[in-house]
């Protein structure tokens, strides 16, 4: 089995969990250090190690190897050195340093307005409700 830290559109209830869902095995409330930013319909991630960054609030996903690749489809991840949008990279827990597994990331914020609070869940609900967005 293969622990998937996410974070935006493949949490449980959100808008691509159904992608991954017949795949997933366990799930289980997770942390990360980072900068979550707003890419339109779906967030995206930017590692910042232990010093800055916020608290972002995720799930590790428990998944087979064909989970694994439907989300490399979604996260359009070719593998190491390829045309990726996403990086796939290995990371720890910040609060269960047991849990460890895979997390797909940008290398930088590409221009995009930064998630305050680290929480997709609660950005786009904020979002759905605001009167000022026209998106």
């Amino acid at each position: 089995m293969i622990f998937v830290f996410v974070y935006g559109t493949l949490l449980v209830g959100e808008t691509n969990h159904h992608i991954v869902s017949p795949y997933v095995r366990s799930v289980r409330p997770g942390t990360l250090r980072g900068f979550l930013y707003d890419a339109g319909s779906y967030p995206a991630l930017v590692l910042s190690g232990y010093e800055g960054g916020n608290l972002i609030e995720g799930e590790w996903i428990i998944v087979t190897q064909e989970g694994l690749e439907r989300m490399d489809e979604l996260e359009e991840y070719f593998g190491p050195g390829g045309p990726n949008d996403y990086e796939r990279v290995w990371i720890r827990d910040l609060l269960q340093a047991e849990r460890e597994g895979w997390v797909y990331v940008w290398a930088d914020s590409r221009g995009c307005p930064l998630v305050s609070g680290g929480s997709w869940r609660k950005h786009i609900r904020t979002k759905q409700k605001s009167p000022t967005d026209f998106d």
